[in-house]
């Protein structure tokens, strides 16, 4: 869709920086049925070492400052009326947070907000059920970098009722670096994953009869290995399936091959094949403790969430 070309819709821009990837939405139509003019997902592995270091590394920041200078030009050159720029986990953990945010406001044109878990469960599950027919009682969950949302709650038309939100100081970035030391991992890295995993999901309520979403990098991976994608097709991912005995499949095959092997899977991106045996036994966690025998895939998330929030704005 060529700039300027969506009659009297106003475009917005909604940026979601994680510890992980950096994904730029700008989508225009209403709040209830938001269209996207351009999706980008960049990873630049901004939280790499925070979980140790507590701070975020010169290289890690230039390789997300250089993206959204990018995403920057893009919002510009499709004529966007409103931006909202969000920093999730990274940001939040790191003592040199605030610095990057100066960087990060000149790279884009807007200051990014660093939010809170809270904020990001609801944004998370206000997104990630766009698009879908989801209804009655759902929980969301989104395995990031550095965190993990679970958000359980009701879709009721434009509002969302959420009942309960967490976020979890656990990611595939952050358990990978904590606990991976060999290629490829040993049972008991493994085994030490699971256990921060369980600990973290022992200290929330289940909902075993509400449907199960997944949101976010590691889910939409496993959909696309599981579907074999040499190219991602977020038409075939969005809204598909994962059993739990698959999930558990692709988890043993992913773990059982060394990092350059990996890489070479279709379905998955060579930049997250180092963090997606984490990402993978969260999922595989979180499917149990919640009950489900499957989930349905949300390529949406953060982004859809702000973008949404946006075109309201934009209608009033």
């Amino acid at each position: 869709m060529a700039p300027g070309n969506d009659g009297n819709a106003r475009r917005v821009a909604a940026i979601d920086v994680g510890t992980n990837t950096v994904l730029l939405l700008i989508a225009t139509g209403s709040a209830d049925e938001p269209r996207a003019v351009l999706e980008r997902a960049t990873i630049t592995r901004l939280g790499k070492g925070v979980d140790a270091s507590g701070r975020l590394t010169d290289e890690a920041v230039a390789r997300t400052i250089a993206c959204l200078e990018s995403y920057g030009a893009s919002i510009r050159q499709h004529g966007v009326a409103l931006v909202d720029v969000v920093c999730t986990s990274a940001a939040r953990d790191a003592q040199n947070g605030a610095a990057f945010i100066e960087l990060a406001a000149r790279a884009v044109g807007t200051t990014p907000r660093i939010i809170a878990g809270d904020e990001e469960a609801r944004l998370t599950f206000d997104g990630a059920l766009s698009g879908l027919d989801v209804g009655g009682d759902v929980t969301v969950f989104d395995i990031g970098g550095g965190s993990t949302e679970i958000i359980h709650g009701t879709p009721d038309g434009a509002k969302v009722r959420i009942a309960s939100a967490v976020s979890l100081d656990v990611g595939s970035v952050r358990l990978t670096e904590r606990h991976v030391k060999n290629d490829p991992p040993l049972p008991d890295e493994l085994d030490a994953i699971r256990r921060d995993v369980d600990k973290a999901l022992a200290t929330l309520p289940r909902h075993p009869t509400a449907k199960l979403v997944g949101v976010a990098g590691t889910i939409t991976t496993l959909a696309a290995i599981e579907q074999g994608l040499d190219q991602y097709d977020s038409s075939r991912v969005h809204g598909s399936r994962l059993t739990r005995s698959t999930v558990s499949s692709l988890l043993a095959r992913l773990a059982s091959v060394p990092l350059a092997e990996r890489r070479a899977i279709s379905g998955l991106e060579p930049a997250r094949a180092d963090v997606i045996v984490a990402g993978a036994i969260l999922a595989d966690e979180v499917l149990s403790w919640s009950g489900s025998d499957d989930l349905v895939v949300s390529d949406r998330g953060v982004r859809w969430g702000l973008a949404r929030g946006l075109l309201r704005r934009a209608a009033r």
